[in-house]
This record gives structure tokens, C-alpha cells and sequence, in this order.
């Protein structure tokens, strides 16, 4: 997957578009966010990421840099959420991502998310 369909991932997530992020993702796709249990299946995947978006106000993704190898790439950056209060918090991420072939098997988000609880 190119830099530019990832960045195309990215502002789709920042917009809270939860059919258009299951879009990205293959059938049989697996993905886990933080320390939280993984989904399997790209509806039930749907199903989670709406209801995350759901839960902040807004979200906006910065990409530092990204890595690719075979069918993979890691992406490296900050995400800061708005909160129902209004306030920010930011905190660092690294996304893993496996393909198969231009979709997304493997969705690994690597963040803390405590932040949004305080």
C-alpha cells in the first residue's frame, strides 16, 4: 500500500467515517488498539472503530515517518484526541499494518490511551 492511500487511511480516521475505514480492510482482517482485546472481521472492526469514534469528540493524526517491507509498513507519529470536555490530549502511536494485497489484514495500534480517561 502506498504512502498516499495510508495518508488517505489517516484523514478518514480523522473525519470519524467508520464505513469508509472498513473499506481499507480485508475480510478477515484483525485489528487491536492499545491493550484492548483484538477484533477479527472486517464488521466487527466496523462495528468497534464507530463506536471509538463515538467516544471523542475529534482526532487528528501527525505522521513523523513510516517504514515499509514486503507487505508491511509501520507508521510512526502523534495522535491527539478531543475529549467531550473540549480538552486536548496528545500522545505518541506506531501503527503496524500487514496487507494482503491492496487491503489491510493486520491493523495494530500501539498507543496509550489512559490519557483519555483523566
Amino acid at each position: 500500500m502506498s504512502n498516499d492511500r495510508i495518508s488517505q487511511l489517516f484523514q478518514i480516521v480523522d473525519a470519524k467515517d467508520a464505513d469508509a475505514f472498513a473499506s481499507f480492510l480485508a475480510e478477515n482482517a484483525v485489528f487491536r488498539y492499545g491493550s484492548q482485546p483484538a477484533v477479527q472481521g472486517k464488521e466487527a472492526i466496523r462495528g468497534y472503530v464507530s463506536a471509538f469514534f463515538g467516544s471523542v469528540d475529534a482526532l487528528r493524526h501527525q505522521v513523523i515517518d513510516t517504514w515499509e517491507r514486503d507487505d508491511s509498513m509501520v507508521c510512526q507519529g502523534v495522535v491527539t484526541y478531543t475529549k467531550g470536555d473540549g480538552s486536548d490530549v496528545s500522545v505518541p502511536f506506531t501503527n503496524i499494518f500487514r496487507f494482503e494485497g491492496d487491503l489491510i489484514r493486520d491493523y495494530l495500534v500501539y498507543v496509550d490511551p489512559s490519557p483519555l480517561a483523566q
